[in-house]
């Protein structure tokens, strides 16, 4: 994956003037579905320089390690999910490096003439340096926002395995990352909504698929007639000693044959008490070891 994503930033990067265009589409796209202005969140934040750096802090610092923290976690206390989420967050990461392909899309951040300000550049620390094919991250793959599907996929995975009451303060990781990211301005409103829609058919088709592949494996056909070896020890008597014309006649003889026993004749029980047909069954147990 991380060859991958250094192969769509070679890519992405010959896509620059798609990538703006496309930013002013979902500008444009977000005002006709009335959702929240970006520069209003912003300019709320940047009242505060503090408010700001711990902003960016969180961006730069926060992303990868609390993911890889939780895999962590998930791998040594809850193995039996751990599957589940990996495979859900490796196919979400996917999912939004085959979008960042096909509709790279500048971060709101390089919008200046919109009136948005780089708070990392500003105020620092700054992650990502000029434009440029040698740089490590994508800086034209603002939809969808990894940080944002990363961070719902760290609060699904404690929610869904933990039991306790406390499980639910894992929600403010992506609320908080949402607001971040906005706040910022490396992300738009949709971003964070793409990738949270992503994620779902990520989930869904890592908890549907693997099961439905196993039941048809499993399936077993109906015209088939298992072969099944009978036990000795339940048979009837005249089909364990078929062809001897005394064991039809044997008065005593029961209608199954008690199972064997590990020591003594097989045949008769230790306890064995004497009685009308007790003869017989010996003679009937000397004709098996002669044969």
């Amino acid at each position: 994956m991380f060859g991958a994503y250094k192969l769509g930033r070679v890519i992405a990067a010959k896509h620059v003037g798609e990538a703006f265009d496309n930013a002013y589409v979902i500008w444009d796209l977000e005002r006709i579905l009335r959702l929240p202005d970006e520069l209003t969140l912003q300019t709320l934040m940047l009242n505060s320089d503090l408010l700001t750096r711990a902003a960016n802090v969180y961006y730069a610092a926060v992303h990868f390690p609390a993911t890889a923290a939780f895999l962590i976690w998930m791998f040594l206390r809850k193995p039996a999910d751990y599957l589940w989420v990996r495979r859900s967050l490796a196919l979400l990461t996917a999912a939004g490096l085959v979008v960042h392909l096909m509709v790279p899309v500048a971060p709101p951040r390089m919008l200046g003439r919109l009136g948005f300000v780089d708070t990392a550049a500003v105020y620092g620390p700054a992650v990502y340096g000029p434009p440029g094919q040698n740089s490590l991250a994508d800086q034209y793959a603002a939809m969808p926002s990894l940080h944002v599907g990363w961070a719902i996929v760290v609060a699904l995975g404690i929610i869904v395995t933990c039991r306790t009451r406390w499980r639910w303060l894992a929600l403010a990781h992506p609320v908080l990352t949402s607001l971040i990211v906005v706040a910022t301005a490396n992300h738009f409103w949709l971003d964070g909504l793409v990738a949270a829609g992503l994620l779902a058919l990520s989930v869904l088709a890592v908890r549907t698929v693997p099961a439905r592949w196993a039941a048809r494996r499993d399936r077993v056909d109906p015209d088939a007639v298992p072969a099944t070896v009978p036990d000795m020890g339940t048979l009837p008597a005249a089909r364990i000693e078929a062809g001897s014309p005394r064991t039809a006649a044997l008065p005593g003889l029961p209608d199954r044959m008690p199972p064997p026993l590990r020591s003594g004749n097989p045949l008769v029980r230790p306890d064995a008490r004497s009685g009308p047909g007790a003869e017989d069954l010996a003679d009937v147990a000397g004709d098996r070891r002669d044969r």
